[in-house]
């Protein structure tokens, strides 16, 4: 089963607040959704081609396991790799681990 369509939605509007209006033309904040997963990434233009791609960095990733229906927040060290973040429990509302990458003053997430 893929990621629900609600969350996913939930996700895509957290994205959009993160992102400050003033500041869209230098930094924001998107999701990249697989089927079971979602990225959250930091995006960026080219400092030397205006014209050239977004850079896409990757900031957390939210697992969602059907079978449980609950979400799994991970974070990303600096080889790009994820791993589980321990401080937090899988949950099946998937705005309370949004909170957790907001707001835990952790700087595993943001720096």
């Amino acid at each position: 089963m893929p990621v629900p369509e609600t969350d996913l939605r939930r996700i895509t509007k957290w994205c959009t607040k993160q992102t400050s209006p003033l500041h869209a033309d230098q930094v924001r904040v998107e999701a990249d959704v697989t089927t079971t997963a979602v990225t959250i990434v930091e995006t960026r233009p080219p400092w030397d081609d205006p014209t050239g791609e977004w850079t896409r960095f990757p900031i957390a990733r939210l697992r969602y396991t059907a079978t449980t229906g609950e979400w799994t927040l991970y974070w990303r060290d600096r080889h790009l790799r994820f791993h589980r973040y321990d401080q937090t429990p899988p949950s099946r509302q998937v705005q309370a681990l949004l909170d957790v990458v907001a707001d835990s003053g952790d700087p595993i997430f943001w720096g």
